[in-house]
């Protein structure tokens, strides 16, 4: 018996629970609907944003599996349960992320922020184009979804660059590392993709002192958590043209209340959470498989580093 422990709706529940039993060899029930017994001796749960006081109704728990690959909210609370947690590594993941990543790019790259804004002042005015080869694009987190976004990007012409904590060495990308690789790479970049994922490290990294850092002008995208940015400071930025544009696809609250100050900036694109979204059908293959695995071998999924957070 494995347990589904989310805070899903039941339209979802309902579709994870078919996709689930259709490709696992014993039965996944959602939590709810488990017997006491039933959850005494559950020893596996798939996971989505789930309650801590839910999962504390299984203590036979060896590991838990999310069905996401960001699970940085987790990690305090699989630590003090001291559990496994095992994040989805899928490649559609990262073929999702880094076809946003590209789209995104080319946003910014053709000005449709301000022909956007001109279209709405009915203004028919032809702006100056850049070459992509004049274009520096750099990314902050060179990991699964990082690489893949920096190989698509780096095809179609751009000058790519990419940072990350451990030096890293990639086919038509200059990759730092450190905090002078950090510098280094900002001095000469013109969009900027965060794909890092959020810690104590990361939390507010993107902050005035990394903005003015940046070619006056530059602009964001941000595919990671919204942690990662100190909101203050963006406003700033934009607000003084030291930043030029900002691509937002996560925020602290979620959905994005209607008062926020996000939705009025002309200087900022609102998306709602769809830069990579979970692709349902290969996410249980891949579930399925680690927990097949596990009953044959033993052996746990390679899962998240606690120390780092993820």
């Amino acid at each position: 018996m494995i347990a589904l422990v989310t805070q899903l709706c039941e339209a979802e529940n309902t579709m994870w629970l078919s996709l689930l039993n259709g490709v696992i060899s014993e039965d996944v029930k959602l939590l709810a609907t488990m017997t006491i017994a039933e959850k005494t001796h559950c020893d596996l749960a798939i996971i989505a944003n789930p309650r801590v006081e839910d999962l504390k109704q299984l203590p036979s728990l060896v590991w838990v599996q999310s069905l996401w690959a960001g699970v940085e909210s987790l990690v305090v609370s699989m630590q003090a349960l001291g559990l496994p947690l095992v994040r989805l590594i899928d490649p559609k993941l990262s073929q999702a992320m880094a076809e946003a990543a590209l789209a995104w790019t080319l946003y910014l790259h053709r000005d449709m922020p301000r022909y956007a804004k001109q279209q709405s002042q009915r203004l028919w005015h032809q702006i100056d184009s850049i070459e992509a080869q004049d274009r520096h694009v750099s990314i902050l987190g060179l990991g699964a979804l990082g690489q893949e976004a920096a190989k698509v990007i780096a095809q179609q012409g751009f000058k790519v660059s990419g940072w990350s904590y451990s030096q890293k060495s990639l086919e038509s990308v200059e990759c730092f590392s450190g905090d002078t690789g950090l510098k280094e790479m900002l001095a000469q970049t013109h969009i900027l993709i965060c794909l890092l994922p959020l810690t104590k490290e990361t939390h507010q990294l993107l902050d005035h002192q990394v903005f003015r850092q940046l070619p006056y002008g530059a602009q964001l995208i941000n595919f990671a958590r919204a942690g990662i940015v100190k909101s203050s400071d963006l406003f700033e930025a934009l607000d003084s043209g030291l930043l030029s544009h900002a691509v937002l696809d996560v925020f602290e609250q979620e959905p994005l209340p209607e008062t926020s100050d996000y939705w009025d900036n002309e200087n900022i694109t609102v998306l709602p959470h769809i830069s990579a979204q979970t692709n349902p059908h290969s996410a249980s293959d891949i579930v399925a498989r680690n927990i097949l695995n596990y009953r044959n071998n033993g052996v746990i999924p390679d899962g998240v580093n606690i120390n780092k957070g993820y």
